[in-house]
């Protein structure tokens, strides 16, 4: 589905999904165009997007199913675990307002 995406749309959707949500490490924050999670996951939510699908459920079941290489590889963690849910509550509302663009 990512090939049926305009270069346009997707680098628009992955900044602001970038600059809206982050992971929580130890209260250290790490804004997902920084981690290079941005892209992955909105070529991941904008079908959800696009067949207005979109609720707090399906991203969170997109963000698990997302995994994270810690510890250099030695273990992965579903992007979900590490996304505060305020965080994800803001991203939804991003993703509203961006839906709300096209």
């Amino acid at each position: 589905m990512a090939n049926s995406i305009p270069a346009q749309t997707l680098e628009a959707l992955a900044a602001d999904i970038g600059q809206a949500a982050y992971i929580d490490v130890a209260k250290w924050h790490l804004y997902l165009n920084d981690a290079k999670l941005h892209t992955t996951v909105a070529e991941q939510v904008y079908p959800l997007l696009v067949d207005d699908e979109l609720t707090s459920d399906s991203l969170a079941r997109l963000l698990a199913a997302i995994p994270v290489a810690i510890g250099g590889g030695q273990r992965t963690v579903p992007l979900v675990e590490l996304v505060p849910e305020r965080c994800q509550r803001d991203l939804m509302n991003a993703l509203e307002d961006f839906k709300d663009q096209l």
